[in-house]
């Protein structure tokens, strides 16, 4: 295994304690969860790799940001400063906070949605993206490059459009009946898998010449643009802030989940370009959707904090560290023979579960098994990302069969060490061990959107 990983840029000065409970307790609060992760407490977690959204730690200058709060309902100085860092990151004239990335994508993806028929296309969409296209009456199409899922060969740029699928969807349904291509970055379905710039300005053209609006779902872009730069020549002499800038040049509307790449805990955002008019129609559902446009959903706080955040992810010690962080867990579990989409990700490890446990239909969601497995193991909350999270194709109500099962390790920034990610390994390679005597879970309890959330299940007997 490689040593050559790069040193925390920060020490810790605030700490929170965490328990393990008993093996004994956690099959209890595992049957009481419905077998569902999401279902558990916290506090009966010991490592919580459910998302990095919003669970990161932040700095001393975020907590400081948080006192000069402009808490004013209307025309907050916080909202200006968050503006201008906004602005200056992305190039773009018109911001709208909101409360996190689902409150963007309600605004903004039903306004793009002009007639019945239509349809979104992205690299991979992710849950919530999915969610609210499906919610507008449009239909989410994937078009993905194909060495995406290709788990143990090396490809530096795994979250890339397939361009000449691309192409093809778009002639199948007219451009007409395209209501937006989104640009998902980092590609989280894929893997936590880069996109590089080569690909975005071929998509980028690809939409111009259709005319059909360009999105970026960038709640990961400054990970993105550091991959970027180290593994696209061109880039290499660019700073992450000049890489960001570009990204943001090919697209007109940026949508981001801010507890990402903004290093906060709550938070959103929609950026405009240039239409005036299309901001217009966002500010004017913001307001019953979110709250004044000024402050859409948060507090005068938390866009001080977020302001500080944006700045913070874009410095590059961080970034190397930040992926570093990410490859160390990686490497151990490649070295142990664990299955993972490689190479790592930005913000996670992918352990592909359908490799791991080829007995387990699709159907009853391997991933999903393991997942629970390794709470049982070892009190960690993973989460799955593969046919359960893919839901029912709207027509059919059949279960879509995903691509690959993963189950996503995800990372928080700032929160853990090397020794709790050692431990991590150390359990995801006990139930690997013992994979062949897992077996696949069915529904108790099913919600109709969204229903890896509040799903309930019992193992298959």
């Amino acid at each position: 295994m490689q040593n050559n990983y790069s040193l925390p840029p920060f020490k810790m000065k605030v700490i929170e304690p965490i328990h393990l409970i008993s093996k004994e307790d956690r099959i209890k609060k595992l049957k009481e969860a419905g077998y569902n992760p999401f279902q558990l407490r916290s506090d009966d977690v010991f490592i919580d790799l459910l998302t990095d959204s919003g669970t990161g730690a932040m700095s001393h200058f975020q907590w400081g940001a948080l006192m000069i709060g402009d808490e004013s309902y209307a025309g907050s100085s916080s909202f200006f400063r968050l503006e201008k860092v906004v602005k200056e990151i992305t190039g773009y004239r018109y911001i709208i906070p909101a409360h996190q990335g689902r409150g963007a994508e309600q605004v903004v993806i039903p306004l793009l949605v002009k007639h019945p028929g239509m349809v979104f296309i992205s690299n991979i969409h992710f849950d919530t993206t999915r969610a609210h296209v499906e919610m507008a009456g449009a239909r989410a199409i994937d078009s993905v490059c194909k060495e995406c899922f290709d788990i143990h060969q090396y490809y530096p740029f795994k979250g890339n459009f397939d361009l000449e699928l691309l192409e093809k969807i778009i002639q199948k349904y007219h451009k007409e009946n395209v209501a937006g291509i989104i640009m998902t970055i980092t590609n989280n379905s894929a893997g936590g898998q880069p996109v590089s710039l080569e690909n975005m300005k071929a998509v980028a053209k690809i939409a111009k010449n259709n005319n059909i609006p360009l999105l970026i779902d960038g709640a990961r872009y400054a990970e993105n643009s550091y991959f970027i730069k180290l593994r696209e020549e061109a880039y290499k002499n660019k700073s992450v802030r000049e890489i960001a800038l570009e990204t943001f040049d090919l697209a007109d509307i940026f949508l981001m989940s801010s507890k990402k790449d903004g290093l906060v805990n709550i938070g959103g955002l929609i950026a405009i370009k240039n239409d005036v008019a299309f901001f217009q129609q966002c500010q004017t559902r913001i307001v019953p959707m979110e709250g004044f446009p000024t402050y859409g959903g948060l507090a005068g706080r938390d866009m001080d904090a977020l302001a500080v955040g944006l700045n913070e992810a874009l410095e590059e010690e961080y970034l190397q560290y930040r992926l570093d962080e990410v490859r160390f867990l990686g490497d151990l579990l490649r070295d142990a023979g664990v299955p993972i989409q490689y190479p790592a990700g930005g913000h996670a490890i992918f352990v592909d579960c359908k490799e791991m446990c080829p007995n387990i239909p699709y159907d009853q969601f391997p991933a999903q098994a393991v997942c629970n497995e390794l709470y049982l193991e070892g009190g960690i909350r993973a989460v799955e990302i593969g046919s359960l999270l893919l839901g029912r194709d709207p027509d059919t109500m059949e279960n879509i069969k995903a691509d690959a099962e993963f189950m996503r390790l995800t990372i928080p920034r700032r929160t853990y060490t090397q020794e709790h990610l050692r431990y991590v390994a150390m359990c995801v390679i006990k139930v690997f061990e013992r994979r062949s005597a897992i077996k696949g879970v069915k529904f108790v309890y099913e919600s109709p959107i969204l229903r890896h959330f509040t799903a309930k299940f019992e193992p298959v007997e």
